[in-house]
């Protein structure tokens, strides 16, 4: 987009532009659309499509042969070249991005004297961060301008990194400048993109004062409400005032943000905003809108611009519930009002805290003293067991959560309101979940429990039934009823008939009142799991983790292996794993983990439950880390050259050798092609056929055959080397008779057409030899000396197939005497 000149004075009009790609090809692009401004500008719009060859960083540049005469801070303006650059950042790890929109002209005037506003009312449609920053005007290949200088101040001329506002306080000078600034745009910390804005700026000396915009300011509007502002605007000098917005929200294609101007008079001008926002607008960085007052001075129009800041942010997840256990807390809560949240994060702390959400904060402040409990993804992914990450939540605490949701920019919703609670003791009190036989299907489980005092039983009359319930899992969420218990003093059983070797179980004891017309429960029943162990193999060692929820605390866990003839105990620990080294590999070892605890508050001790029986035998099924690989083209020997570091330097010890994988487009699955030993050589060339284009990585192999992740994948274009002498002397003298190329390699074809100063074409050929004598192709005379233009499109093998590469120059033909 840019922006010109209509008069009155004569100016210089571009149907097309040349614009340079940053991957060696440049191409004319076509204007689509003028629309033509107040104060004779006019806006041009052009438009083309343009394929990569793959990822990378590329500098798009766009020239224009001169600039406006007189401009005061850039040196003979007139003949320098005008140039606007941009940095397009091609990385499939960031995903799709758009470049930013600007959407306020660059077309207001200045008055000397007063402070002068600029904001380019930059909307990114992704909703990455940018960032502003003042630059120097450029000149051609994009290079700062020689003897640039920055327009005379009174104060300051500065651009508000934050907001884009750039703020020239003041001119002190009447004439024509030139400002640019630059505009980057931020994803997860990462630059991923810049693009720059040059305009020019006219000082005028004037008695005329610019009006004053009052009522802009940052705001915050609940999805699916409405957001409502009143703009106001006076003139000092009783002008008439028009108003105007500009920005992101009012060119959405789907609830437009909606600007009227509903009064003016002489001197005021009152407008307003309605904005019906929805789900789909929220996002972590707010929306920027560019308030604009212009009087309708007859001398000089001047203006006054004003930022409104609008965030929109979603409603807080409702319904939260909390429903204690002897162990664990069970959360759930109702899907969050926008289906396009991605998670939520379930936030925890010891006690209650009073909170009055301020309708411009997301997320929960950390000052309340919450700690992340846990993070589920998912927008109907609403239920979340708080056991402490398996180490159990402690009786007698109170224990309040909040739930926010969260989206995939980094936004937060509204923290939820805050719903408290407290462990169930629960009883009969177990004491027993062990594994006593391990099988898949004949395994048995030993259960116990205290009988219940004759306080607990509350003056029941019996008689009394123990209800016992069995359930797949680790926290008791789908209990069946496996067996009842009629006497009140026997407090123990032993499930049996069931998967102990590879199945987790939980279980409930109910203690019922069973008198004829008076049945009820007793209480809450308390739920325990037994131990539930898993053995991983690796090298010359087995690591052993555990699971459990258990209503006591365990103290300890002891270790007991048994290598085939008895079983002993290796080791204890207070952790939830457990690695036992030192092991002979192709042996099988089988362990059984005992954890030790109690009811503290109780003064119960010494309760001890067991594990089922687990094996493994020890191997190295660990894959080395992968490599970092880079690699780089070297046209003169037409091969590409790969190195990476040495892993066994860095992450692992048992690298053995590496293998190279190759594709020679850009998408596709990845070949091996090579492998490469020892682990100390870390240097591979590779020489293609075809095309130096393709995609590499390499990944890590160990003695025993683990390959690590594929490297990072890194893509090369084929080497760009085809170009066109600008001279030849075709006279006879068997000294540069031809027209021939530079030196080159791997061109399928070529389209070469050359031109003569009147336009007339004179040669063409899809030989990439060329080999033209000089003669015209019409009459088969030989042209006249002079300077010939040409256009040529060059087909080459990239990593996107076979792509034209477009040249356009100047070939000098020249005549001397032949001499004998």
């Amino acid at each position: 987009m840019t922006y010109t000149s209509t008069g009155p004075e004569p100016v210089a009009d571009r149907p097309k532009l040349e614009v340079q790609f940053g991957d060696g090809t440049k191409a004319d692009v076509n204007r689509i659309e003028e629309v033509y401004l107040p104060d004779y500008y006019k806006r041009n719009k052009y438009v083309c499509d343009h394929t990569y060859p793959g990822p990378g960083t590329y500098q798009i540049l766009m020239e224009d042969p001169n600039r406006n005469r007189y401009v005061k801070n850039i040196p003979n303006s007139v003949n320098v070249v005008f140039s606007i650059k941009s940095i397009l950042i091609i990385n499939p790890t960031i995903g799709r991005n758009s470049t930013p929109e600007l959407l306020n002209p660059p077309i207001d005037k200045a008055a000397l004297g007063y402070t002068f506003i600029h904001n380019p009312a930059a909307f990114d449609p992704d909703g990455d961060s940018l960032s502003y920053k003042l630059a120097i005007c450029t000149a051609e290949s994009g290079k700062e301008i020689t003897g640039y200088t920055f327009p005379p101040f009174s104060d300051s001329l500065v651009v508000n990194e934050r907001t884009g506002d750039l703020i020239w306080a003041a001119p002190t000078e009447i004439g024509k400048y030139n400002v640019a600034m630059t505009i980057e745009e931020w994803r997860n910390g990462v630059r991923i993109g810049r693009i720059l804005r040059d305009m020019q700026i006219e000082v005028y000396e004037t008695t005329n004062k610019p009006p004053v915009i009052t009522g802009a300011g940052r705001f915050c509007v609940m999805a699916g409400e409405t957001f409502n502002t009143e703009i106001r605007a006076t003139d000092p000098n009783n002008d008439s005032i028009k108003l105007q917005a500009t920005g992101g929200p009012f060119s959405l294609e789907v609830n437009p943000a909606v600007f009227k101007q509903v009064v003016s008079t002489p001197g005021l001008a009152v407008g307003t905003i309605t904005w019906k926002t929805d789900c789909t607008l929220v996002r972590k960085q707010p929306y920027l809108m560019i308030i604009k007052a212009k009087d309708m001075n007859s001398q000089l129009q001047l203006i006054d611009s004003k930022n409104i800041e609008v965030f929109v942010q979603s409603p807080p997840v409702k319904n939260l519930k909390a429903t204690p256990a002897s162990s664990f807390v069970t959360v759930s809560w109702d899907p969050c009002e926008c289906a396009n949240a991605t998670g939520y994060r379930i936030y925890r702390r010891t006690g209650s805290v009073s909170y009055t959400r301020d309708t411009c904060r997301t997320g929960l402040p950390p000052e309340l003293g919450y700690q992340l409990a846990g993070e589920i993804q998912g927008h109907t992914n609403t239920l979340f067991i708080d056991s402490n990450n398996g180490l159990g939540l402690n009786q007698a605490t109170d224990y309040c959560y909040r739930v926010v949701a969260f989206f995939a920019d980094g936004a937060e919703s509204w923290v939820s309101d805050e719903i408290c609670t407290r462990l169930v003791r629960g009883f009969p009190l177990l004491i027993k979940v062990s594994v006593s036989k391990t099988d898949a299907s004949s395994g048995e489980m030993e259960l116990a429990w205290l009988k219940p005092t004759a306080e607990q039983l509350g003056g029941a009359p019996g008689p009394f039934i123990y209800r016992i319930y069995r359930s797949e899992g680790l926290y008791a969420q789908n209990p069946v009823l496996i067996d009842s218990v009629m006497n009140l003093d026997k407090t123990v059983y032993t499930d049996k008939n069931i998967n102990t070797l590879n199945s987790k179980w939980s279980y409930q004891v109910e203690l019922w009142n069973t008198q004829p017309g008076n049945r009820f429960r007793i209480g809450v029943p308390q739920m325990a799991s037994s131990v539930f162990l898993q053995v991983g193999a690796f090298h010359e060692a087995l690591k052993l983790t555990y699971e459990k929820n258990v209503p006591w605390v365990n103290d300890r866990y002891v270790i007991y292996r048994n290598s085939g003839t008895k079983e002993d105990s290796v080791g204890q620990t207070t952790e939830m794993n457990y690695l036992d080294r030192g092991l002979l590999e192709g042996v099988s070892y089988c362990y059984r983990v005992k954890s030790v605890g109690g009811f503290p508050d109780l003064g119960i001790s010494g309760i001890m439950n067991y594990s089922q029986t687990g094996c493994a035998i020890p191997v190295d099924t660990i894959p080395p880390c992968p490599p970092i690989l880079v690699v780089a083209s070297v046209c003169d020997s037409l091969g590409n050259h790969l190195t990476w570091n040495n892993v066994n330097d860095s992450c692992c010890t048992d690298a053995a050798k590496y293998r190279i994988y190759y594709r020679n487009t850009a998408e596709g699955d990845l070949i091996r092609i090579d492998s490469v030993t020892p682990a100390t050589k870390t240097i591979f060339w590779h020489y293609p056929d075809k095309t130096m284009a393709g995609c590499y990585a390499v990944t890590a192999v160990d003695s025993v055959g683990n390959e690590s992740k594929v490297s990072n994948i890194v893509c090369v274009d084929d080497c760009i080397n085809y170009s066109i002498p600008n001279v030849f002397t075709p006279n006879g003298d068997g000294l540069n008779d031809w027209l021939k190329p530079n030196p080159y390699n791997r061109v399928e074809k070529i389209d070469l057409k050359i031109f003569s100063r009147w336009n007339v074409l004179v040669f063409q050929t899809e030989d990439p030899n060329i080999n033209w004598d000089g003669k015209n192709m019409i009459n088969g005379k030989q042209v006249p000396a002079g300077v010939y233009y040409y256009v040529c499109s060059v087909y080459e093998r990239r990593l996107t197939g076979t792509e034209p590469r477009y040249l356009t120059g100047f070939v000098h033909v020249l005549y001397s005497e032949v001499k004998h």
